[in-house]
Formats: C-alpha cells, sequence, structure tokens
C-alpha cells in the first residue's frame, strides 16, 4: 500500500507563488510515477503534471507549462509542485497520485493511489 499525503496549499494573489509538497510512504518502488492533478468546482479532475520517481522525466499539462515544475526528493519520499506565476483559474483542489506502471500516464483512471487533497485559491 501507498499513503500520500500532500500540503502546501493556500491563498495567494494572481502572479504569486506557491510550492505544493506530497510525502510518499508506503512500498514506493523505483518505477512508480507520481503525478498532479487538480479539480475546481463543476469540473472534471484534470492532470497538471507528472515524474518517473527513478529517471527524473516531467510532462506536463499545456495549460502549465513554463509555469509549474515538478521535481521529486528521493531521500524524502517526497514530489514537490512549484507554482509560479499563478492565475484564477489555476484554483482547485490539487491532488498528489502514484502509479506502479513503468510508463507515465495522464489518465486518473491508472492511478490507483491518491492523497486528500490540498486546496489552492489564486485571487484575481
Amino acid at each position: 500500500q501507498v499513503q500520500l499525503v500532500e500540503s502546501g496549499g493556500g491563498l495567494v494573489q494572481a502572479g504569486g507563488s506557491l510550492r505544493l509538497s506530497c510525502a510518499a510512504s508506503g512500498r514506493i518502488f523505483s518505477s512508480y510515477a507520481m503525478a498532479w492533478f487538480r479539480q475546481a468546482p463543476g469540473k472534471e479532475r484534470e492532470f497538471v503534471s507528472a515524474i518517473r520517481w527513478s529517471g527524473g522525466s516531467t510532462y506536463y499539462a499545456d495549460s502549465v507549462k513554463g509555469r509549474f515544475t515538478i521535481s521529486r526528493d528521493n531521500t524524502k519520499n517526497t514530489v514537490y509542485l512549484q507554482m509560479n506565476s499563478l492565475k484564477p483559474e489555476d484554483t482547485a483542489v490539487y491532488y498528489c497520485a502514484a502509479q506502479s506502471v513503468a510508463a507515465v500516464t495522464t489518465s486518473k483512471s491508472e492511478y490507483p493511489y491518491w492523497g486528500q487533497g490540498t486546496q489552492v485559491t489564486v485571487s484575481s
């Protein structure tokens, strides 16, 4: 089993920055992929970014490319999402997710492990 705990959400003005953290515990193997998704009120949960637990390959949704950076610290079993130049449309609950397959996917149905989510609110 894998447990994921997010932190770092909050209220920020447009143009500001936040860094989200996702602490993983349990059976995290080197082939696991870690991802961030978000869900705004009344909308589907959507892919934001992903990273292989080993190797460091990263993936981003077009809407956040150039503004968000995903990274991981394997010594701390933690994945981060640095969010810069935030916009009001980035407002959502952000979820950390993990999958045990070798290939990174952007489909939420492929991720069996989820955190509880952390709220990010960007004011205009």
